[in-house]
């Protein structure tokens, strides 16, 4: 593994990833001094307060003097906005990666802002995270044998790819290559479209709960989503567990992979519009083999991540 100690890292959105990060790190002891940039003055003293970080600044030209790495853990909207502010800041040494969930329109920003400094920019995907948000919810362990993508870039320094891959890989990760493209069209599928879901779900459900007879026993608290709620079982929730995400982050991520999670939302009213011929038809035995076919898969996969 690529030695890949830090004097200085500078973290700009010290949330769940990027103190997750930091705190990563630090227990490798890789890392010297921490340096946080964030919007919110309450969040960020709550990271110095939690070790995440050593000083928190708006400066970007205080914070980016003498950075080794620069991870960008923000919302993908804000990426073009702050590396237009980075860009005159950074030092000919500077690593900058980011931990964005779509990575075309991150590639754009960063070939539009960032100069002769794209060399040094590698694009990359952490896939861990909780429903949690903010300083509070970081832990070094977050991204304990969980993929990291990174989509390098022709113009990349090889030095660079291998010191950010060798920075995740001191996280506990597992690190591959692929296409800024095949990326997204994947990550619409197997994460974004999950997020709408649940999105949706959740939404429905409160829609229906204003429509049923109003005889449903309510809660302690009243009416309403809580009084269909309260006889939800462990299903709904597991489905659901995602709609308590930032919903900042997550309009932004579906807007920015609009493209492909269009093409997948349409597959997947496919889906639902053959479980709705199914029953329609009372077609038990299509039903059957279409829900043995989902099961098959999903022990498979259960098991892949057992071994992993």
């Amino acid at each position: 593994m690529v030695s890949s100690a830090l004097s200085k890292l500078v973290i700009i959105g010290v949330g769940l990833i990027g103190g997750s990060f930091a705190l990563a790190l630090r227990r490798t002891g890789l890392v010297g001094r921490v340096v946080g940039i964030g919007r919110s003055p309450e969040n960020m003293q709550r990271a110095l307060e939690l070790g995440i970080i050593d000083e928190q600044t708006d400066n970007f030209s205080a914070a980016l003097s003498g950075a080794d790495f620069v991870l960008l853990a923000i919302p993908v909207k804000q990426t073009a906005s702050v590396m237009q502010q980075m860009a005159p800041c950074l030092e000919d040494h500077t690593i900058v990666s980011d931990a964005g969930s779509t990575k075309q329109n991150v590639i754009q920003a960063a070939r539009s802002n960032l100069g002769k400094h794209i060399e040094r920019f590698i694009p990359a995907h952490p896939i861990a995270g909780t429903e949690f948000s903010g300083a509070e919810a970081a832990f070094p362990e977050l991204f304990q044998n969980k993929p990291v993508i990174l989509t390098p870039l022709q113009e990349n320094n090889q030095q660079a790819i291998d010191r950010v891959t060798a920075l995740w890989q001191h996280c506990g990760a597992n690190v591959s290559l692929m296409q800024a493209e095949q990326h997204d069209q994947i990550l619409a599928a197997i994460s974004h479209l999950p997020h709408m879901l649940a999105f949706s779900l959740m939404r429905h459900i409160h829609t229906l709960s204003q429509t049923l007879d109003q005889g449903l026993v309510p809660t302690p608290g009243g009416g309403g989503p809580m009084a269909v709620l309260q006889l939800a079982g462990t299903s709904l929730n597991d489905m659901t567990r995602i709609a308590a995400s930032s919903p900042e982050m997550w309009r932004d991520i579906c807007l920015e992979n609009r493209a492909a999670l269009l093409a997948q939302i349409e597959a997947y009213q496919q889906e639902l519009s053959a479980l709705q011929q199914m029953l329609a038809n009372h077609d038990g035995e299509s039903l059957q083999k279409l829900f043995s076919a989902a099961r098959a898969t999903r022990q498979e996969w259960t098991a892949f991540r057992n071994k992993s």
